[in-house]
């Protein structure tokens, strides 16, 4: 395994030493290395890759699918009936738990590429200094002490010390989850310094926007600050989800009832009632095929792949099954907030201009929006001074838009181009308005002087200077502002507060100023710009939040879901846009390093009380997460960037969003949002509901089914009978009802105010004391139809295959009749609504009733199954059987109604 890791290095680290320190330390020159010293430290360090992740082979995969104790019991019974020469019950009961095992298999090999996806992010090539001299080498060859050259458009191979910038500037979204380019310099930072403000370091993994630059290799490979989080997804444990958990709970209850059972009635069979040991094993293996839902894994599984099916309808992808189901338990989102919550694009929010202030609308890219001014639209070409400042901070710029589809595209700083896309919400055309202003000469941004400008020509030959920057660098360079009737003396105190005002919301700030030049002025200076300027005005500048995500927050509070913003940014502008998106307590926003002064056994009762969290590390975002579960709480992680994947992996369900997010992030998450909305959440939670809803109908119906198969073989043991029903009748009956009908609850629809509702507890069983009861009663409904038609049979002079062939029926026709039933938890079946079903649920009624039709009148069949045709009269009492089943079931609903009733009557008077 590759493990290239970073030197030694003594204290304080690259970022707070001069350049000239680090190179020392790492004994290098700025031409770089030679070739032969690079080769010996690549044998010593190691190629510059991420470790490889060990991934288990085809086998132990397969094998792991088959680690559940319903499962064994499966294989148990398969196994039994084998030996005693049930092949047909042992063949189809192999068959379900393969095909099962076959799709956890392929599921769980898709996530395992999570690691392989980070590797590639690494650029294949990188330019570096060798003996002074530029050359072009794998990216997997540079060791500490290689010089890279940086230019815009690159990825960064490795984790540089920059020695050389000029107006170099890097998006470490993938890192920080900044929205807003770095801007890097050479000059020593703090110590303390978070991931995001050491200004002096380029990062692997990193996308290079605007400048040029060189920096000194100081780690590789692992050591890397993308190394590191590769080494945390590595690391980080995935936790079960809700559904598996119970699931796994819930068989080995009912494997422990069943076993129980099976040896009862083998004891009473061969010890009590005189049964010979090949008729007592018989009956075990009736009690077996009868209990044990073979049907049921199954279902279930199909029942969320329909799940998947929808959510991909509303531009969700699932890549794990049992997420579907999660979604539904979920009760705390932790959002990222760049790309997620907001759309990860600048956009000019308000800007100011003597005494003024312009609120600007729409976000994103799209130069589409308007101009208001105290509620009222205004055109901002009819106002002078606003048109000029426009004006202004479209020339003064070296962004570009460009149209890719329904989408608008910004071509360099995500800055600059917000300046553009207000420009054209106003009207102008970049093209036009810069051909007419031709751009002279330029003095571009750099982080010294913390200005731009750029020298004009107009249509009429008149120059001017343009100069846009950071408001406490151009107001110093200002003499005069522009008024309404003209220039008029700085108000310093009054753009000095303005500026306040707008940060203090969260907003970027950039003043621009302009000058008249004289008609030979071709070249620009620092002192052409440094003084005698007129302000034109401010712009304030924010990440907006995605339209949609403010309604999709407050759905999720409404369905007692809390949303936290986990992110990289600074905590005034994560603060403005959790008040923004109306999230509680956004003042008690807290920082990586107030979550470093807190221990984790404190973390929980902090995380519980804060619903921002701001300039956080990956390691700050798996202790939030980790500390949620902590509570209890069914944790869904959101993000976009490289930074999220290992707190995405460690949460119940990892959301990552398929346009703009990192491809690492999206190996490993359980399910990817194709549009990038925050809204598809709330949709995707509610099918979530909607899922373990019809799971548990599923699981209502076809327990009391197989209950009363599985309590008339115990019944007929228990009093000396022949059985109603043999084993391979009563696997005939599974295998065509849990399909034809249990699977017809899987299509159910929501029901009204499912997202009004609070999560359910993670630990809620499936077995509920309320479905235990119902499976008792209904069992014993079950048994009554199922003896009930046997000895009316045996009463009418029937022959016993006869009689086992009206209970077969009888059975289909009972479990028909409670479909209808449990189709409504709690509320009645009686009327159309509950009458008329779905197309899923007639189809497959219909379907039975065609297999039943041929399961009792085909000869092959009645060879196969030892059946015989029916009478009219005979079909009669199969129907009622199932007549009784509904009405009996109902009146056992209405009483359950009434009691809930009482109890909440009594409850609001003792409150």
């Amino acid at each position: 395994m590759d493990q290239a890791q970073s030197p030694p290095t003594a204290e304080p680290p690259a970022w707070a030493r001069p350049p000239a320190a680090v190179l020392a330390e790492l004994d290098t020159t700025p031409d770089g290395l030679d070739g032969a010293e690079a080769e010996r430290r690549l044998a010593r360090h190691g190629p510059n890759r991420l470790p490889a992740a060990a991934r288990s082979g085809p086998l132990a995969r397969f094998a792991r699918q088959f680690k559940n104790v319903l499962i064994y019991a499966l294989l148990a019974a398969a196994g039994l009936a084998a030996v005693i020469g049930h092949e047909l019950d042992a063949v189809v009961i192999l068959a379900v738990v393969v095909v099962n095992a076959l799709i956890g298999f392929v599921q769980e090999g898709r996530a395992e590429s999570a690691l392989a996806a980070l590797s590639q992010m690494l650029e294949p090539e990188a330019r570096v200094l060798r003996g002074g001299r530029r050359r072009t080498v794998p990216a997997a060859d540079l060791v500490p002490g290689d010089v890279v050259l940086l230019e815009a458009g690159e990825r960064v191979p490795a984790d540089l010390r920059l020695i050389e910038s000029r107006e170099l500037t890097v998006d470490e979204a993938v890192l920080t989850g900044e929205s807003v380019a770095a801007e890097k310099t050479t000059a020593a930072g703090p110590v303390e310094a978070p991931l995001g403000d050491r200004t002096a370091m380029a990062f692997s993994g990193t996308l290079v926007v605007a400048g040029t630059g060189r920096g000194a290799v100081v780690a590789t490979g692992g050591g890397t600050e993308l190394g590191r989080i590769s080494a945390l997804l590595g690391g980080v444990e995935t936790l079960k989800t809700p559904l598996v958990r119970q699931m796994d709970a819930f068989g080995r209850r009912l494997t422990l009832i069943i076993l129980g059972l099976a040896a009862v009635v083998f004891g009473v069979a061969a010890g009590w009632r005189g049964y010979g040991l090949d008729a007592a094993f018989m009956a075990v293996v009736g009690i077996g095929v009868a209990a044990i839902p073979e049907g049921l894994p199954a279902v279930m599984t199909i029942t969320l792949a329909i799940g998947t099916q929808r959510l991909a309808a509303r531009h969700a992808v699932i890549r794990r099954l049992p997420a579907v189901e999660t979604l539904g338990s979920v009760s705390v989102i932790c959002s990222d907030k760049t790309g997620t919550l907001t759309k990860n694009e600048m956009t000019v929010g308000v800007l100011a201009w003597a005494g003024h202030d312009l609120t600007v609308t729409g976000a994103g890219y799209a130069p589409v929006g308007a101009f208001y001014r105290d509620d009222e639209r205004v055109d901002p070409r009819a106002l002078p001074v606003v048109e000029e400042l426009l004006r202004g901070g479209l020339l003064c710029n070296d962004a570009e838009l460009e149209r890719d589809g329904e989408w608008w595209v910004a071509l360099g700083d995500p800055t600059e181009a917000a300046l553009v896309v207000a420009a054209g919400k106003a009207g102008f055309d970049a093209e036009a308005e810069r051909a007419a202003h031709h751009r002279l000469d330029v003095v571009p941004f750099d982080s010294q002087h913390r200005y731009m400008a750029t020298l004009h020509e107009g249509p009429g030959g008149e120059r001017r200077i343009v100069v846009k920057g950071a408001p406490e660098r151009v107001l110093p360079m200002c003499r005069t502002q522009a008024g309404p009737h003209g220039s008029e003396p700085l108000a310093a105190h009054h753009w000095h507060h303005k500026a306040h005002e707008f940060a203090a919301t969260g907003k970027r700030l950039l003043a621009v100023a302009q000058k008249a030049a004289a008609p030979d002025h071709h070249t620009l200076a620092a002192g052409d710009v440094d003084r005698d300027l007129e302000l034109l005005g401010l712009f304030g500048l924010i990440d907006p939040p995605r339209e949609e995500a403010r309604e999709a927050v407050a759905a999720c509070r409404r369905a007692g879901i809390d949303v936290k913003m986990i992110t990289g940014d600074h905590a005034v502008t994560a603060e403005a846009i959790a008040r923004d998106l109306g999230l509680p307590r956004p003042e008690t926003a807290l920082t990586g390093l107030d979550l470093d002064a807190v221990a984790d056994a404190d973390l929980p009762d902090h995380v519980h009380a804060t619903s921002v969290f701001a300039r956080t590390s990956p390691e700050h975002k798996l202790r939030l997460v980790t500390a949620l579960q902590a509570l209890g709480g069914v944790v869904a992680m959101t993000g976009d960037g490289v930074n999220d994947a290992p707190a995405l992996k460690r949460a119940d369900v990892g959301i990552a969003m398929g346009k703009k997010g990192s491809e690492a992030t999206k190996e490993a998450a359980e399910m990817v949002l194709t549009d990038d909305h925050f809204a598809t959440i709330v949709a995707a939670v509610r099918e979530g509901r909607t899922v373990y809803d019809n799971l548990k109908k599923v699981i209502a119906w076809t327990l009391p089914t197989n209950g009363g198969e599985a309590f008339a073989i115990v019944a007929a043991i228990a009093a000396g009978l022949a059985l109603p029903i043999t084993a391979v009748q009563i696997l005939w009956v599974n295998m065509i009802t849990a399909v034809g009908l249990g699977l017809t609850l899987a299509f159910e629809p929501t029901e009204p105010r499912t997202m009004y509702r609070p999560p359910r507890p993670s630990d809620e069983p499936l077995l509920s004391r309320l479905l235990a009861w119902r499976v008792l009663y209904v069992s014993a409904l079950f048994v009554v139809g199922a003896f009930g038609t046997y000895f009316w049979a045996l009463d009418r002079g029937h022959a016993i295959d006869t009689a086992r062939t009206m209970v077969v029926n009888a059975f289909v026709a009972m479990e028909i009749a409670y479909l209808f039933s449990a189709r409504f938890a709690h509320a009645s079946a009686f009327g159309l609504d509950g009458l008329k079903g779905t197309r899923a649920v007639w189809g497959g009624v219909l379907g039975v009733v065609a297999a039943q039709v041929v399961f009792t009148t085909t000869p092959l069949m009645q060879h196969l199954f030892a059946t015989t045709a029916l009478a009219p009269r005979d079909l009669v009492v199969v129907v009622a059987a199932g007549a009784m089943v509904f009405v009996l079931t109902e009146a056992e609903k209405a009483v359950q109604r009434r009691v809930e009733l009482a109890r909440r009557r009594r409850h609001a008077r003792a409150g």
